[in-house]
């Protein structure tokens, strides 16, 4: 027998082995067996990838500003830092198309008699102080826009020195006034007059509630009036018949009167008004 033929190569002259070795075969290992470290690795390396794409995303140049994008952000910061206008300038804007001038003819008197009124509601009715038109033989109402129309005395009040006109001949855009509520007036509220004392038409005056549930008599009138708001803007001849308001623009009162110890028709500090609820009531507009 040669080399060749023999079954294992060759051996040692001991002899043959007595059984052949054993083959081990080899198998790979699946992906989803591969060691724990190599998968964290590859999960490393995509948040790696992520965390790149976001920083490059924030990072990124802004586009330029337009003259457009520039003028809008500072006309943003300037309305920021622009202090909000007194509530007067709003109140007035609100009020001032529902003050009528008020101008009488009574018998006996020298001139006519002037005074101010406040638009009720849109079919023309004006509450104002009687001692204005009380016998007058003509009434004329002015309203906002110049419209001028007769009226006539529809109510009177004496113990308040209310009376409640209505506009004959009212123009087509009417804008009534909104009512307050005169309980919810505090001493130290704001108190805001619009009026034509003197003939100058729908001006404005500010000041504080000065007092609550007081009595006065004056104007050469025999009556005492009870229960009204004391108020320290000012107002002169003219302001009787117009609005006493609140800082929201609310009518809280209707003008009466002014205290003159100096016996002349000018401001000394003191002004009265009678509360809303009471002048509305000859009316009775709700909710009085």
């Amino acid at each position: 027998m040669t080399r060749a033929d023999r079954p294992y190569g060759s051996f040692p002259r001991e002899g043959a082995p007595d059984e052949a070795p054993a083959i081990v075969a080899v198998r790979r290992r699946p992906i989803r067996e591969l060691p724990g470290m190599a998968g964290r690795a590859l999960l490393l390396g995509a948040a790696l990838v992520m965390t790149l794409l976001a920083l490059r995303t924030l990072i990124a140049p802004a586009p330029p500003l337009s003259a457009q994008d520039v003028a809008a952000t500072v006309g943003r910061v300037i309305a920021s830092l622009t202090p909000s206008p007194p509530a007067a300038v709003a109140v007035y804007e609100q009020v001032r198309h529902s003050v009528v001038q008020v101008r009488a003819r009574v018998p006996g008197r020298s001139g006519p008699s002037g005074g101010s009124g406040v638009v009720l509601d849109t079919g023309g009715r004006i509450l104002t102080s009687l001692h204005i038109v009380q016998g007058a033989s003509e009434i004329t109402l002015t309203f906002s826009d110049g419209t001028e129309s007769p009226a006539r005395i529809e109510e009177e009040r004496p113990d308040n020195d209310i009376a409640l006109l209505q506009a004959t001949r009212p123009p087509a855009l009417v804008v009534p006034a909104t009512l307050g509520d005169p309980r919810s007036v505090r001493i130290g509220d704001d108190a805001i007059v619009v009026g034509n004392p003197m003939g100058l038409t729908r001006s404005l005056s500010t000041g504080s509630i000065s007092g609550l549930d007081r009595a006065f008599q004056g104007g050469g009138r025999s009556e005492v009036l009870a229960g009204l708001i004391q108020f320290d803007a000012a107002v002169n001849p003219g302001n009787s018949g117009g609005p006493l308001l609140n800082r929201n623009g609310d009518v809280i009162g209707i003008v009466t009167g002014l205290a003159n110890p100096a016996g002349r028709d000018v401001f000394s500090g003191i002004g009265f008004a009678v509360p809303i609820d009471v002048a509305a009531s000859a009316a009775g507009s709700p909710p009085y």
